[in-house]
């Protein structure tokens, strides 16, 4: 049986290609902005958050890392709550990848929802009517979802 202990996400996926390797089957969990989430003008979520993420030099934007930053303080907590979620659940790994996709993705949330640094340019607050980065219309953190294959 595969043992989680605290690390980095690459132990997470060895972990969990143990375990799905003890198991004989694939198993995995995506969390993030899915491959099918779009703006209602067909423009991939996901191009929009790396950009944010990333920032755009050649039109002024700053990066504002919301994804690393989440992936900074938190990752490390992942394994060790990975593996008491398969205990409490009786080594029940969807069910487990289901609960921590949850709130793998809360947590992203939350990081969209908390970040202020970079504060917007004068001319955005004023086309925005609010000073939040990261906000305007709600569709990319609302897009943040999570998908397990067990």
């Amino acid at each position: 049986m595969a043992r989680m202990s605290s690390g980095s996400i690459e132990h997470i996926s060895d972990a969990l290609a143990e375990f799905s390797r003890a198991l004989g089957r694939d198993v995995s969990l995506k969390v993030g902005f899915l491959e099918k989430a779009r703006y209602p003008d067909g423009t991939p979520v996901a191009m929009i958050a790396a950009i944010n993420e990333y920032g755009a030099p050649s039109r002024g934007q700053p990066p504002r890392p919301f994804f690393r930053n989440m992936l900074h303080e938190k990752s490390a907590e992942w394994p060790v709550a990975i593996a008491d979620l398969l205990r409490a659940n009786n080594y029940d790994v969807g069910k487990t990848l289901e609960i921590a996709g949850a709130a793998i993705a809360g947590q992203l949330r939350q990081s969209i929802a908390e970040l202020m640094e970079p504060p917007l340019a004068p001319s955005t607050i004023k086309k925005k009517g609010f000073d939040k980065p990261l906000i305007e219309t709600s569709h990319m953190i609302n897009s943040v979802a999570y998908e397990v294959k067990a």
